[in-house]
C-alpha cells in the first residue's frame, strides 16, 4: 500500500490484518488443542483481546494520558 493510500483504504488494511491474525490465532489453538471446542476457542480469544500484556492501557508504548481530538 501506498503512504498516499486513502484513510478508509488504510482503515480496510488494518482490519484485515487484525482478521488474519485473529484466525492464524485459532487455527494455532485447534491444532495445539484439538479437545477444545469453538466455544472454548471463542473464549480464549475473548479473554486474551481483553486481557494481553499492554491491552489495559490500549497497547501504546508510554504513560497512559487522556485522549483529546484535534479534528484529525
Amino acid at each position: 500500500m501506498s503512504p498516499n493510500a486513502s484513510a478508509p483504504a488504510r482503515l480496510r488494511l488494518a482490519l484485515d490484518m487484525f482478521a488474519t491474525g485473529e484466525g492464524l490465532a485459532r487455527q494455532r489453538m485447534r491444532r495445539l488443542h484439538p479437545e477444545w471446542t469453538a466455544g472454548e476457542i471463542d473464549a480464549r480469544i475473548a479473554a486474551w483481546l481483553r486481557e494481553r500484556p499492554g491491552a489495559e492501557t490500549g497497547d501504546g508504548d508510554g504513560r497512559p494520558v487522556a485522549w483529546t481530538s484535534r479534528g484529525v
